[in-house]
């Protein structure tokens, strides 16, 4: 399938200046290229035999059948030229894989084959999705157990040892004195937590 960021300049009918072009355009930027004119012959001879025709009376009913001719076959002719400067613009502007619209050499990165708003857009959201993991990660770490070290995400046991991190106090297992949960000897007896 061919380019569709083109305009139509064809002339069609029966006109002596008869022909094919068409317009690309970048659908980021201003730049724009066109195709070659390509003449339509049968059109511009009809074109010539409908001006001619006005002179002699007799010729009005085979310049209406050439007229026709030459509609009938532009279909064809302007469908072939058409192909042919999409191929040829192809070599000037890409397609997005994301948008999938068609952009310039200054706006498309080939690398990534996407164009540059595409791109830009792609990055924010990759840096979003960083930011975001590296949050719930920093989230996930934001306490630690005061038994054994081990990070996690404000839970009432650690998972790790079992530790209740909801009192603030704990008994001493040697004398049942009451001791603050971060002390690592008993302040009446001495025993070791």
């Amino acid at each position: 399938m061919g380019l569709e960021n083109y305009r139509d300049l064809s002339k069609t009918g029966s006109d002596i200046s008869a022909g094919f072009q068409f317009e690309f355009f970048c659908a980021h930027c201003s730049r724009k290229w066109k195709s070659p004119f390509k003449a339509h012959r049968m059109g511009q001879l009809s074109g010539f035999l409908a001006r001619f025709s006005y002179l002699f009376s007799d010729m009005r009913t085979s310049v209406r059948a050439t007229t026709g001719a030459a509609e009938v076959g532009s279909r064809g002719a302007r469908d072939k030229a058409l192909a042919e400067a999409q191929a040829q613009a192809a070599s000037l502007f890409s397609v997005c894989q994301e948008c999938k619209q068609a952009a310039c050499a200054d706006c498309f990165s080939p690398n990534d084959e996407m164009c540059l708003p595409c791109l830009e857009q792609s990055r924010r959201q990759a840096h979003r999705n960083e930011e975001q993991a590296a949050s719930q990660a920093r989230e996930g770490a934001r306490f630690t157990c005061p038994n054994c070290g081990t990070g996690h995400a404000g839970a009432r046991f650690c998972a790790e040892c079992g530790f209740d991190m909801a009192s603030t106090h704990k008994s001493c297992p040697g004398c049942g004195t009451m001791q603050l949960r971060q002390a690592r000897f008993c302040t009446d007896c001495g025993h070791g937590f």
